[in-house]
């Protein structure tokens, strides 16, 4: 069986802000000419991104949003639970894993909604690939401050603080 380390230096894969290792595998070329007021993305950001997103034991990916829906797909490895917190602050938990043994091998999460990544307690890493449309930028990305999201979502406290850096 593959090892984290192998499909670090296998695909070339970098530290992650949020945590994790990842590499950009496409950008596209198209983009968007215009600016979209209700969800505040200034004109010229790509039409579609993806990455390769590998996590492994120990670590974890920390509550961030983004301004445009994340799709996320399973490559290989064991089971990532992707915590995702909607509009009314209500708590899902998405088991991302491989369809072959009757797990869900993609997992959408919507614009704006706070979530994160951790495995499970008996997984060592997995690989997945994830999609963003419109592109991924830096600039509509918010890492979750701890105190804020505490005070917003206080029924969550333990996963809270166990999910931000």
């Amino acid at each position: 069986m593959r090892t984290a380390r192998w499909w670090i230096d296998r695909l070339k894969l970098m530290p992650h802000p949020e945590g994790g290792y990842y590499k950009e595998v496409y950008r596209s070329a198209a983009q968007f000419p215009y600016v979209d007021s209700k969800a505040s993305f200034p004109a010229g950001r790509a039409v579609s991104t993806a990455i390769y997103y590998l996590l492994e034991t120990g670590d974890f990916s920390a509550f961030h949003r983004i301004k445009s829906d994340e799709i996320w797909h399973f490559y290989a490895g064991d089971t990532l639970e992707i915590l995702e917190f909607d509009d009314s602050a209500k708590l899902h938990i998405h088991p991302l894993c491989n369809a072959e043994d009757d797990g869900t091998p993609v997992v959408v999460i919507p614009a704006n909604h706070w979530f994160a990544a951790r495995l499970t307690p008996e997984s060592r890493y997995v690989l997945a690939g994830c999609t963003v449309a419109p592109g991924f930028d830096f600039r509509d990305f918010t890492m979750g401050n701890k105190q804020d999201l505490l005070t917003c979502i206080p029924e969550y406290a333990d996963i809270i603080a166990a999910l931000t850096r």
